[in-house]
């Protein structure tokens, strides 16, 4: 088995995640003025919004969205590789579920998890020591807010998708706007374990991989 260098990757996913949440703060930003607006029918209104369209901007923001998930899925699937070369004993599903498990429905808000502490055992110094207090913070911090959003989110989409009054749209703005700031603290903790979880592999793998990767 050969290492591979994931710093390149990573910086690519820590670029992306930081569009994904400026353009949560965006769209945050749309959410919030309605629900200070008069009525739900400024939603659309420009002097509430700007000239800036806002199909646009849920386009944009959708296809950021996307190249944040592929381009995430290639770098984890990278440190579930070096994983195996450390600790491959210690790791609970084989690297294939490192993309898979992401795409699975209700899956995905557990399983990725479990794999991305196998990976944080391997890339440690000491991959078969017990975990000392606190040391998946930062992971469980990540995961808890990601997963929050994930529900947070569907719960508006489905409150968009059957309101008919203002209230009820207001009362969907509420929930969409909530999961704009849960994302936004998911996005940050993402980079922050994307960026620790890179150094550990690459501290760890000093002097084994090729200068020129």
């Amino acid at each position: 088995m050969i290492l591979r260098n994931p710093n390149g990757l990573s910086h690519a996913v820590v670029a992306l995640l930081a569009g994904n949440a400026a353009f949560d703060v965006l769209l945050a930003t749309f959410e919030l003025r309605f629900l200070l607006a008069d009525a739900a029918t400024d939603f659309f209104d420009p002097a509430v919004f700007g000239t800036l369209d806002l199909n646009v901007a849920y386009s944009f923001a959708y296809m950021v969205y996307v190249a944040t998930g592929i381009v995430f899925l290639v770098w984890f699937y990278r440190l579930r590789k070096n994983a195996e070369v450390w600790a491959g004993d210690l790791q609970g599903r084989k690297p294939g579920w490192a993309i898979v498990g992401w795409l699975v429905p209700f899956v995905n808000l557990w399983m990725p998890r479990g794999i991305a502490a196998d990976i944080w055992r391997a890339s440690r110094w000491q991959p078969y020591a017990a975990d000392e207090a606190r040391e998946l913070t930062l992971l469980n911090a990540w995961w808890t807010f990601w997963v929050s959003s994930m529900v947070v989110g569907g719960i508006a989409t489905q409150l968009y998708k059957r309101a008919h009054t203002a209230e009820a749209y207001i009362t969907a703005s509420s929930w969409s706007l909530a999961g704009y700031v849960l994302d936004i603290a998911a996005a940050v903790l993402a980079i922050l374990f994307v960026r620790r979880l890179t150094s550990m592999q690459h501290a760890k793998a000093t002097g084994m991989i090729p200068a020129t990767q």
